[in-house]
């Protein structure tokens, strides 16, 4: 409160800080300092506290200077005050003694009304408790009463009197009994009531044999008065549940024991469901009667119905489920998935129907509420029949992701096996043969599972060497070895572990890796076509974030396609690799030209045809398989790789030429012969001019295969560079022609 009413002087505008922090309860230097650091230097918080604090010394000073005065005379202002309070004393001390008397009296008086009024609260009590052993008395007496006046000397009124006269008889009895029930629990304990209670027992024993008597007799002679009365005067005496029961086991019970026979269900195709559609029948026929009295039936008329009833919830479901668990066990067995599968199905399809029957969505809820309904969802054990079904799914994918690739069925659209079940073991876990609602979660994570593995199983394959092996060998691959790339070369190294324990290393040919490439854009098409499968499966249990499921998806095809790029580089090392083998046969121009008197060339070597038959190979084999952007990309950059190869090596020999040329040109001089040129006829071309214009017509021919192809020769890295090399080439060669 104090603080509350101090006020700061206020400071400069420029300050760091606020000066109402200081008069917080919980101030803290600490953590005041640690603030303002955050805004300035502490040298600036230095001068800004110094300064306030010279503001807060002057302030006090100027208060101190404004109420001098009255400091000053404070002493001269109290004289006589002792004097004065001597005086007030005495009359305050009569007067404090007048009020402690006034104060007691008031205390006896309330202290004897509180006893009074205790004494009439028991007074009241005990009167309430003997009113109501009164009123169990008089309704003891009044229900012993209506039965005895009902009663012969020798058979009971309830036997010869008409059923529906005994159903009014009841229900006023019932009515009593209801209040004879109030008052007893309300006189719990009182050792009168425990006189009376054997009267109480044999009154409600008649009670209920009567009901139960007449109700079996309204449901047998189908008398709705009688139902109705009967229904009612359960439900005034709070015994719905009794008579609930009593439906259950007189009437459900032997309905479901002479349909649910395991050897009935068992000995035809459509057993089950022929079982299950007379399990249905049973509410239209047997329970009109119960469902027009407690409304469950749509022509029932309100002002006639007795609430408070559920027969299809308490009645007829516990007695199907324990029918169901007790007749039929088979029925929930999941070893075999398929026949699992198509219970579960047909068994959910009947609950559902059974759920439409109920009425009303109170009557549904009390339904899946109900304990029999969680032990019939419970029995199924789904868990089980996942784990088969994930073996199976799993079993049949792993034999195909072996060493040994081989190629996808006839009819499919992939290319290797390994793509076709992976894309089938997707496909199944949707099919309508395999889904079912309660496992979309299992089988969802189940789906991104097999993604995940093939596109492991296709980083392994970039890790296998490229085997030699040719495009007719590799469709039937006998090659074996271990599932682990890394023991590729372990085995050679100890050979004196004998034979047994190498292995040849599991190898890929160039065509599994296009095929490899083609499975990978073909799966990525049709992912969307598998959300469109999954999305109606989802919609049945109610699920609606469909983002969260396009995105995981997205995902895993990001993870496929990432594959690729490390795949199209094998792919056209491999090709260029290839083509530069037959290239290099450049080398053996100088060796056929060199003192050979071979004739001059016009055509091309036939090692360029050999270079490029890869590339023809893959464009013409592979065109339906592949985009045709991708394969151009593959040759273009397989013939970069090579060219610019080729092209080092054409330098290397036309170098090689020019030394050659320039050394017997100095030996020439040196010997001072007019003798003809030592490499060649006299009069024609020289040996280094014909290999030069060799080396000219076969760069001519190579890009005139590289047009064929499809593709444009200055698009080719180091092609144009080779062009110039060799045009120069051939001007010096036909220059020095006379």
């Amino acid at each position: 409160m104090e603080k509350s009413r101090m006020n700061l002087p206020k400071g400069p505008d420029t300050l760091c800080f606020d000066k109402d922090e200081f008069m917080k309860e919980d101030f803290d230097v600490d953590h005041f300092v640690s603030d303002c650091r955050k805004r300035v230097q502490l040298e600036e918080l230095r001068d800004d506290l110094e300064l306030y604090y010279k503001l807060l010394k002057t302030a006090m000073v100027e208060l101190i200077n404004k109420d001098y005065a009255d400091f000053v005379n404070l002493s001269t202002n109290l004289v006589g005050m002792d004097k004065a309070l001597n005086q007030l004393s005495v009359p305050l001390g009569q007067l404090r003694e007048e009020v402690l008397s006034l104060r007691s009296s008031v205390s006896e008086g309330i202290r004897a009304v509180d006893e009074r009024m205790s004494k009439q609260e028991d007074i009241r009590k005990k009167k309430m408790c003997v009113l109501r052993l009164i009123q169990v008395i008089r309704s003891v007496e009044k229900i012993e009463k209506i039965l005895n006046s009902e009663s012969s000397k020798e058979t009971p009124a309830l036997e010869v009197r008409s059923p529906l006269l005994t159903g009014q008889i009841l229900e006023r009895i019932a009515t009593e009994f209801n209040q004879l029930q109030f008052h007893a629990v309300q006189s719990k304990g009182l050792p009168l009531l425990d006189k009376v209670r054997p009267r109480i027992a044999g009154i409600t024993a008649m009670l209920q044999r009567s009901l139960e008597g007449l109700l079996l007799e309204g449901l047998q002679t189908s008398d709705i008065d009688i139902i109705r009365h009967c229904l009612r005067t359960y439900a005034t005496i709070d015994k719905t549940r009794d008579a609930e029961a009593l439906v259950g086991q007189v009437l459900v019970k032997p309905y479901m024991d002479q349909v649910i026979i395991e050897q009935i269900v068992e000995s035809r195709p459509d057993g089950l469901q022929t079982m299950y559609k007379k399990l249905l029948e049973f509410v239209p026929h047997h329970c009109r009667l119960l469902r027009e009295v407690t409304g469950g039936a749509i022509s029932s008329e309100k002002g006639n119905t007795v609430p408070g009833y559920d027969f299809l919830v308490n009645s007829v479901w516990p007695e199907i489920v324990r029918g169901l668990e007790e007749n039929l066990p088979s029925l929930f067995n999941p070893g075999d998935p398929d026949a699992f599968h198509k219970k579960y199905t047909i068994s959910m399809n009947f609950l559902r129907t059974f759920e439409r029957q109920c009425g009303s969505q109170a009557s549904v809820k009390r339904l899946r509420a109900h304990p029999a309904y969680h032990s019939f969802n419970n029995k199924w054990n789904l868990p089980v029949y996942f784990q088969i079904r994930f073996r199976e799914i799993a079993g049949s994918l792993e034999a195909a992701l072996t060493d040994v690739l081989e190629d996808a069925p006839a009819g499919s659209s992939f290319c290797l096996l390994a793509s076709h079940r992976t894309w089938s073991s997707l496909q199944r876990c949707w099919s309508d043969a395999m889904f079912l609602p309660s496992l979309a979660h299992r089988l969802w994570r189940l789906t991104l599972q097999i993604l995940a593995r093939y596109s492991v199983f296709v980083n392994e394959l970039l890790l296998r060497p490229i085997s030699n092996e040719s495009a007719k060998d590799i469709k039937n691959p006998v090659v074996t070895g271990s599932k682990d790339p890394s023991v590729t070369q372990g085995n050679s190294e100890d050979q004196g572990s004998g034979p047994s324990e190498s292995k040849p290393a599991a190898s890929i040919s160039s065509t599994q890796l296009v095929y490899v490439v083609a499975d990978l854009d073909r799966l990525q098409e049709q992912l969307p076509e598998l959300l469109e499968t999954i999305k109606p499966k989802l919609e049945t249990i109610g699920f609606k974030n469909f983002s969260s499921i396009s995105a995981a998806l997205a995902d895993s095809q990001l993870s496929l396609s990432a594959c690729v790029p490390p795949l199209s580089s094998r792919i056209v090392r491999d090709l260029s690799e290839s083509c530069f083998s037959y290239l290099k046969s450049a080398l053996e121009v100088p060796r056929l030209y060199r003192r050979t008197n071979k004739e001059v060339p016009t055509t091309a070597s036939s090692y360029v045809d050999s270079a490029l038959k890869p590339f023809y190979q893959l464009q013409s084999g592979h065109k339906d398989k592949l985009k045709q952007a991708l394969i151009q990309q593959w040759l273009e950059d397989a013939l970069s790789e090579s060219t610019q190869k080729y092209c080092e090596t054409v330098s290397d020999i036309l170098h090689s030429v020019r030394k050659m040329e320039e050394s017997l040109k100095r030996l020439k001089q040196a010997r001072k012969t007019t003798s003809p040129n030592p490499g060649g006829s006299g009069g024609g071309m020289s040996d280094d001019d014909k290999i030069r214009l060799q080396l000219a017509l076969d760069v001519e021919y190579l890009g005139e295969q590289i047009q064929k192809l499809g593709l444009q020769s200055k698009d080719i890295k180091s092609f144009p560079a080779l062009t110039a090399l060799v045009a120069a080439a051939k001007d010096q060669a036909t220059a020095e022609q006379p």
